[in-house]
């Protein structure tokens, strides 16, 4: 595969009524041959309403099957497709298709009412609707006026020839420590990911999973989707269009599914619920579960392994290097080092201190990363460029310590070490004692200006339910396994810590939360 318009190629010709794509519920199943049929026709009605290769058209929508038929109708005709977030504001909506200069915007039509007041400026607004299973689906995309277009030749429209440099893609960063950055990927960064992601884990047409990790991240969409539907899987979306914790494991056996993907938080949920709703009586037979998107803690990895009864694997990636980056190997593969994130995958890294030369093994440093997979920079964000790429590699802005085996371990972003007086101090050392505590849930550290030092240790924690503790037990435990310039001067104790679309935390948000305002 050199470029992703031949996602679906072979998959067409070897295993055409092999279930792609469909909803947890099963009331839309649709094959191979059949998604190659929609996508091709959902092409022609694109073209019919004015897009050309090259043009970048803004996808707004949930997890479901329009969202798949309309990235890839868009991608397969040369375009550019920048997936959004429909939960984001008119303001957020309108900033990004802007900076996008996007020829058009596509929605589903269950979007419709939410978007029915939006003004999406100069860019104009398609409509798209699925009717329909398998082989007797039709798509119709319809302009805002939901008028269709008056012709088009349905699935006959020959396809452009796409290179690998051409850009496919337009994500946008989380945000959690900055504002959101455009990020545009080409068919070869993309290649390159699934093609590393597919081999570490084994991706084969025997595999099925529930996608709930959002579709407009890197994590859902190319882990979760694209991954799946290179490797000739099933891929499941969930018929809420959402991630809903009390029909995960009814959905998973439905299915089939035989690996998940998510962060934390939902791994989190899924365990705290597991007592009362895994079907231990016939468990799901999982291959392994993946973590990506936010550090994955100890004991939250024994406590899902043991309940779930599969490897949890730890995996890091950001959206500049098209998503993974490394991870832990498969058992049968190598050792699965769980407070590592595991092994580069189809990038090469390097740890650099404040001189831009490599560390030591086993000395923390800024993580630099370069490989196919790395785009080649933000879309018209010279500033950004210039501090972040540097002869071919990327600042990520994350540190961390590669071991003797070269497994990476991250110890937090660069932006959120906190220093009190001189002393340069790693929030996430701080999360890790928190949630050692069998009585915190979540934890997070940050720093707040300080008078004296500069800056002052504060931390936010989450206690599990029916727990109940002070600030200063917190405290105490923190001083019994922390040096004294490392325990938190505030501990809040919250109900819950802010979070961005796909489940990291805000740190920006949580700093902002309890930052101290003078009159």
């Amino acid at each position: 595969m050199d470029s992703l318009s031949e996602l679906l190629t072979r998959h067409v010709h070897t295993q055409p009524e092999r279930i792609a794509v469909a909803t947890s519920d099963l009331r839309t199943v649709i094959g191979y041959r059949q998604l190659d049929s929609l996508v091709r026709s959902a092409a022609a009605q694109l073209s019919s309403l004015g897009m050309s290769s090259g043009d970048t058209v803004a996808l707004i929508s949930d997890n479901s099957v329009d969202f798949v038929v309309g990235l890839l109708a868009i991608i397969f005709s040369g375009g550019r497709v920048a997936p959004l977030n429909p939960a984001l504001t008119s303001n957020e909506l309108s900033t990004r298709v802007s900076a996008l200069s996007a020829k058009a915007t596509l929605f589903p039509k269950h979007h419709t009412g939410q978007l029915e007041n939006w003004k999406s400026g100069s860019a104009a607004r398609w409509i798209m609707s699925i009717e329909g299973s398998g082989g007797a689906s039709t798509v119709s995309i319809a302009n805002g006026d939901e008028r269709a277009p008056k012709s088009y030749v349905n699935g006959k429209k020959s396809l452009p020839i796409i290179q690998r440099d051409d850009v496919a893609v337009v994500m946008f960063t989380a945000g959690s420590t900055s504002a959101p950055k455009a990020v545009p990927l080409t068919h070869g960064n993309m290649v390159e990911s699934i093609r590393g992601i597919s081999s570490v884990y084994d991706l084969s047409p025997r595999d099925a999973t529930l996608i709930v990790m959002p579709l407009f991240h890197g994590h859902g969409l190319i882990a979760g989707l694209l991954s799946t539907l290179a490797s000739g899987g099933g891929a499941y979306l969930p018929s809420t269009g959402v991630f809903s914790a009390h029909l995960f494991w009814p959905d998973m056996i439905r299915v089939g599914a035989t690996w998940y993907t998510a962060a934390p938080t939902i791994h989190r949920i899924l365990v705290n619920r597991a007592p009362s709703e895994y079907p231990s009586s016939s468990p799901v037979a999982l291959r392994f579960i993946r973590s990506c998107s936010e550090p994955l803690d100890e004991s939250l990895a024994t406590a899902a392994s043991t309940a779930f009864e599969a490897p949890i694997i730890a995996a890091y990636g950001m959206t500049e290097t098209s998503h993974q980056t490394t991870s832990n190997p498969l058992p049968s593969h190598g050792p699965n080092k769980t407070r590592s994130v595991g092994l580069p995958s189809g990038v090469e890294l390097r740890i650099t201190g404040d001189d831009g030369g490599d560390v030591a093994t086993g000395t923390i440093g800024e993580i630099w990363v370069r490989g196919a997979t790395l785009t080649a920079g933000y879309l018209n964000n010279p500033n950004a460029n210039s501090a972040s790429f540097v002869d071919g590699w990327f600042r990520s802005g994350d540190l961390g310590l590669r071991d003797a085996d070269d497994y990476l371990f991250v110890k937090g972003r660069l932006k959120d070490i906190i220093n009190r007086g001189g002393e340069k101090i790693s929030p996430n050392d701080i999360d890790t004692v928190l949630l050692s505590n069998p009585k915190v849930l979540e934890a997070a550290s940050f720093g707040e200006p300080d008078s004296i030092y500069g800056e002052g240790v504060h931390a936010a924690v989450v206690l599990r339910p029916g727990a109940e503790a002070t600030e200063s037990e917190m405290q105490e435990y923190c001083r019994s396994l922390l040096s004294g310039f490392e325990v938190p001067e505030r501990i809040h104790i919250v109900a819950g810590l802010p979070r961005t679309a796909k489940g990291s935390i805000d740190h920006r948000a949580l700093a902002g939360q309890f930052s101290v305002r003078t009159p």
